[in-house]
């Protein structure tokens, strides 16, 4: 049977509960109406998961030139900016609903796992952003046999 990396409670659990609370007052904020707030912009839907080499980050931007987004990864945290511009249609006296979110955003995600910032690599496709990063080899599960020897007493 392999070893497997022990992570305390506090590792495991907490950034995903910290994340989904911060997701929480900001959804509370948007809706509640604090203009100040609200023109702060949105945040796009994020799903984080991992291979045995690689954490894969899969962000939602549609309508949005990747060119205008920055990627940015600091240890374990990768950092997402970038703007979605109003467009022209509904800003005159004929525009019924503008219900889209338009403006500048930013999003950092704690990553699960360390990571090679340096050799990540992004592909957007179809209004989706997904990153690619490689595990650092103190983060990849190594799998050791340990043969057992009787001590024959």
């Amino acid at each position: 049977m392999p070893l497997t990396p022990w992570k305390s409670l506090w590792e495991s659990r907490f950034p995903s509960m910290r994340e989904e609370m911060d997701r929480i007052f900001e959804d509370f904020f948007e809706k509640a109406g604090f203009p100040s707030l609200r023109e702060g912009g949105w945040v796009p839907a994020v799903d984080i998961h991992e291979t045995k080499k690689d954490v894969i980050v899969t962000i939602d931007i549609p309508a949005i030139d990747p060119k205008e987004v920055s990627i940015t990864i600091v240890e374990d945290r990768l950092t997402l900016k970038g703007e979605r511009k109003t467009e022209e249609d509904c800003r005159n006296e004929d525009c019924y609903r503008s219900e889209r979110v338009y403006g500048s955003f930013q999003r950092i995600v704690q990553l699960p796992a360390e990571v090679l910032g340096d050799k990540a690599k992004a592909t957007y496709k179809d209004g989706v952003l997904k990153v690619k990063i490689p595990k650092s080899q103190k983060a990849v599960p190594k799998e050791i046999k340990i043969e057992i020897q009787n001590s024959g007493k």
